[in-house]
């Protein structure tokens, strides 16, 4: 009997796991490519990549680290800059919408958490799939906001540098990959990159709690309720 319960939470983890990683990925290039049609580019659109298809979206290996490390990347939605209207500014947007579309997914999978608790409404399964939403949001979050090519936290960082230093930045992207890689496959490096992206997101997780209470505190003094 135990063993069979055993079985059925790890098989609701494994599924909760892979659909939750599929549409987190999905999710945040999504965003990408319609933040980038709202600034003028349809690109995304042509390509079919607005859609929560995550088909269209996955970077297998990306998906893997995810899904295993909590840290992972997608197959880049494609963006043509020129059609931007505010070129600088919108690359920013653009940038910053995947990781801050995960962000919010993950910020309402922290108030749900925080309300099956407080009213007692959770149960194992619940508690399960929330966490497995908020960890895996977080960690993609996090992870696209590095400053290392191809990630998103390099296309920040390279509105900022001149032309000739944004290209030698740039031309680093098709090692990036392989660095990330390096990083995951060799123990030493890989523990502490996952211990930095760790707290980070720990940080992240606790700022939630904490912006959550502080809601709730207040609308308890204005409403009393």
């Amino acid at each position: 009997m135990l063993a069979n319960v055993i079985n059925y939470q790890n098989l609701i983890i494994l599924v909760s796991t892979v659909i939750i990683t599929l549409f987190s990925i999905a999710g945040h290039e999504l965003a990408h490519g319609y933040a980038a049609y709202l600034c003028g580019d349809d690109t995304a659109k042509i390509y079919g990549r607005l859609t929560l298809n995550p088909l269209k979206h996955i970077d297998w290996i990306g998906a893997v680290c995810l899904a295993v490390f909590r840290f992972g990347w997608a197959k880049p939605v494609p963006v043509n800059f020129h059609n931007l209207k505010n070129k600088k500014r919108d690359i920013v947007i653009v940038s910053l919408a995947g990781p801050f579309m995960n962000f919010a997914i993950a910020f309402i999978a922290t108030l749900v958490l925080y309300l099956s608790v407080k009213y007692n409404f959770a149960t194992w399964t619940l508690y399960t799939v929330l966490i497995n939403v908020l960890q895996l949001n977080l960690g993609l979050g996090v992870f696209n906001l590095i400053p290392l090519p191809p990630l998103d936290g390099s296309k920040v960082v390279g509105v900022f540098l001149k032309n000739r230093t944004a290209y030698k930045y740039f031309s680093f992207e098709k090692y990036g990959t392989l660095v990330l890689l390096l990083i995951f496959i060799i123990p030493f490096f890989g523990n502490i990159f996952s211990n930095i992206l760790s707290e980070c997101v720990n940080g992240v997780y606790y700022a939630y709690i904490k912006i959550i209470q502080l809601s709730f505190k207040g609308l308890k003094l204005i409403f009393g309720v």
